[in-house]
């Protein structure tokens, strides 16, 4: 089954182009204040157009309004919402009814407790992303570079696509797919060379490295 690759928080032209020649099944735009990746509405109208047809454009928002939501889905007109903050089930549901977009929520993952809310998200969202937990203090809830332990996905039962993400680069995703069996991998600081700053290089390689494990998938 072919995997999903997504990779986010990308900002400038010459990245996002490189991200969609090397193949690219997703593209995440960030609008939160606090990353480094963040987004003026207007830059993420720009980039935007650039992507049609190319890729699936994926907004990242951390417990937005409707108010923040619509702004966002008129400039950058995306096919997926990321929501990576506090929102519950119920509000993940109230965003698919008053959007009508695919919602991607995010879960952090740090022990299997953290795995009980599972069911309720997946009857919710489409699509489940799970990341590493964010440190204590730490101001943004994802883009860190933090690990979680795949093998707490490992036998998952989920009739919902997910993704794993959180410190992911082209040399570990291998590893990270044939332990979760995900359907999709996600990466951001992964393929930085500064917070916030993408290589174009390091976004090739890992779009290359996730495409010779796509055998490793089930879902």
């Amino acid at each position: 089954m072919p995997l999903s690759v997504k990779i986010c928080g990308l900002s400038t032209r010459e990245t996002l182009e490189s991200a969609l020649d090397a193949g690219a099944d997703m593209v995440g735009f960030v609008f939160f204040s606090p990353s480094p990746r963040h987004l003026s509405l207007e830059t993420a109208r720009e980039l935007g157009r650039l992507v049609e047809g190319r890729a699936r454009k994926v907004a990242l928002t951390v417990d937005a309004d409707d108010a923040t939501l619509r702004a966002i889905i008129k400039a950058l007109r995306p096919d997926v919402l990321q929501l990576h903050g506090h929102e519950t089930a119920g509000r993940v549901t109230a965003i698919k009814n008053v959007f009508g977009l695919e919602v991607m929520k995010a879960l952090p993952v740090e022990t299997a407790a953290d795995l009980a809310s599972v069911p309720s998200y997946a009857a919710a969202a489409d699509r489940i992303l799970f990341d590493a937990h964010p440190p204590k203090g730490a101001t943004r809830p994802g883009g860190l570079g933090a690990m979680f332990d795949w093998h707490l996905l490992e036998n998952l039962d989920l009739e919902r696509p997910f993704m794993v993400s959180g410190g992911l680069s082209a040399d570990n995703v291998a590893d990270a797919v044939r332990i979760t069996r995900a359907g999709g991998v996600d990466v951001s600081s992964g393929v930085e060379r500064a917070p916030g700053v993408k290589d174009i290089d390091m976004i090739q390689k890992f779009i290359r490295a996730s495409r010779t494990c796509e055998e490793l998938t089930v879902r």
